[in-house]
Order: C-alpha cells, then structure tokens, then sequence
C-alpha cells in the first residue's frame, strides 16, 4: 500500500533547479514531521531537509543549506522541495519521508521505529 507519493525527479544541469513533491494521506501528514533524505550506492541515508507539522522547524544537511528550500501546503497534503543551483554531487535517490516527533539534525541519522515512512525514492541526476 503506497503511503508516500513523490514525483519531481529527473536530470538536470549544473546550476539547474529541481522540484520535489511528496503527497500523503492526512493522517500521515499530522505525524509531525516530513521531508527528504537522499542516498547514494554504498553510503547511508542522508539528511536532505524536514519540515514539522506547522512549518515552524526545520532541518538542512550541511551541503545543502542556502540552496535548497522545504515547505508544505497544508491543503494538498503535500510537502515540497525546491532545489537550486544544482550540483553533480547532489545526484542521488531521494526519498520522502514521515515520522513523528520533531526534525532530527544531519548527523543523527535517518529516521527508525514505527510510524516512520518512506516513498519508494526518485531519482536526481545533475550532470553537464
């Protein structure tokens, strides 16, 4: 049963942009907390960006703060991810992600236990 529904991905330029979205049912949505993590052959999940219930707290991994931003629109269930001035080492899987509690930081690692979910990933290439 799909619980997460992403769609955004593809290739991309350097310097391009991206928009990522994730959909949900309403139930998922008010957990707490959604967003994305990314992950590339042979390293684990990493912290993309996370956005809490309200808005108001949010999460970046390092390599990432200044050009890429999170939101959510309540309306549509939806939390989005738009991804600026692209680079090659941002080529990855990315996958949505809901769980409860609050954003954790980048060097928590990702998510675990129940009530987490995850899309089935899409995946972003940058590439000249």
């Amino acid at each position: 049963q799909v619980q997460l529904v992403e769609s955004g991905g593809g290739s991309v330029q350097p310097g391009g942009s991206l928009l990522l979205s994730c959909g949900t049912s309403l139930t998922i949505f008010g957990l707490g907390v959604m967003g994305w993590y990314r992950q590339v052959p042979g390293k684990q999940r990493e912290l993309v960006a996370t956005i809490n219930t309200r808005g108001t707290g949010k999460s970046f991994g390092d390599p990432v703060k200044g050009r890429f931003t999170i939101y959510r629109h309540s309306d549509e269930n939806t939390v989005y991810l738009q991804m600026d001035s692209l680079k090659p080492e941002d080529t990855a899987v990315y996958y949505c992600v809901a769980h409860p509690g609050r954003p954790l930081g980048p060097h928590v690692g990702p998510p675990t236990g129940p009530n987490v979910y995850w899309g089935q990933g899409t995946q972003v290439t940058v590439s000249s």
